[in-house]
């Protein structure tokens, strides 16, 4: 599969998924979130860029924040997202926000139009993270300040997933792979030209049930590649039952822990 088709199927994947997620909104995705809007320290009468807003959690934060005087953009290629951020901000009245339909990885935007630009756990499916970091940056005034969150490379269900496959010889990257680290999250904002790195780690696991653990449905994204569209479905049957064995034997009395350590990183613009 060419390059061009793949990313073009990846991305309807990913806005297949984020459509579908018709009450996304809870204590967790909330909560993962807003650690961002803390860290980058706003104040009244910026203009805020909101990468991959989703649902508008951080947007309408911010929003709230910056004031009338301050304007918040959020970009996002899902509808159904939008379409719910929308909603709420009619709702709760606020006119400082406009949201714009498009894919966040290749936006436009002027030179030094932003005082903050903010992406909550998104920056993962970006196909070239350090592009997108370099047009952020020039996308930023001068002492502007980025901050995005991501997880470590043991988190969200990834390692097992991919034993599993291993075993049966196919070969899967971990899209958590590029910003898996503090170190690897701090190396892409200094070539991408930012100073004053700060990364903060957050422990936002919890444990599920067998049901909800137990809910791979053999997907698996990646910006660049992902071998398991070639598997046939007998055989991601055969996958599935293994994952779900797995999960089984590792279960507690408190269930299923799904790991998910968080970074929260900033950086600025001099």
């Amino acid at each position: 599969m060419q390059n061009s088709e793949y990313e073009q199927q990846y991305k309807k994947k990913v806005i297949d998924f984020f459509d579908s997620r018709t009450s996304y909104d809870n204590d967790y995705t909330i909560h993962r979130a807003l650690p961002l809007v803390d860290l980058v320290q706003l104040q009244k009468g910026q203009k805020v860029l909101d990468m991959a807003t989703g649902t508008g959690i951080i947007a309408i934060a911010v929003a709230q924040i910056v004031g009338s005087e301050g304007k918040v953009t959020g970009v996002d290629f899902s509808s159904g997202m939008l379409a719910q951020a929308q909603q709420k901000i009619e709702e709760l009245g606020l006119q400082n926000i406009e949201f714009l339909e498009a894919d966040a990885e290749y936006i436009g935007f002027n030179d030094d139009s932003f005082d903050v630009i903010l992406c909550s756990t998104a920056i993962v499916y970006f196909k070239d993270i350090l592009a997108a970091l370099r047009k952020w940056y020039r996308f930023l005034k001068p002492g502007g300040v980025v901050g995005f969150s991501c997880c470590s490379e043991e988190s969200c269900g990834a390692p097992l997933i991919i034993e599993i496959c291993d075993k049966h010889g196919i070969l899967l990257t971990n899209i958590n792979e590029p910003t898996g680290t503090p170190e690897k999250c701090h190396h892409l904002l200094t070539e991408a030209g930012f100073k004053d790195i700060e990364v903060k780690t957050q422990q936002l696991g919890f444990y599920r049930n067998l049901e909800q653990a137990r809910a791979w449905n053999g997907g698996w994204f990646h910006p660049r590649e992902n071998p398991l569209l070639e598997v046939s479905s007998k055989e991601i049957e055969e996958l599935k039952t293994e994952y779900d064995q797995k999960i089984e034997a590792e279960a507690t009395e408190q269930g299923a822990w799904y790991e998910n350590l968080t970074f929260f990183v900033t950086g600025r613009k001099l």
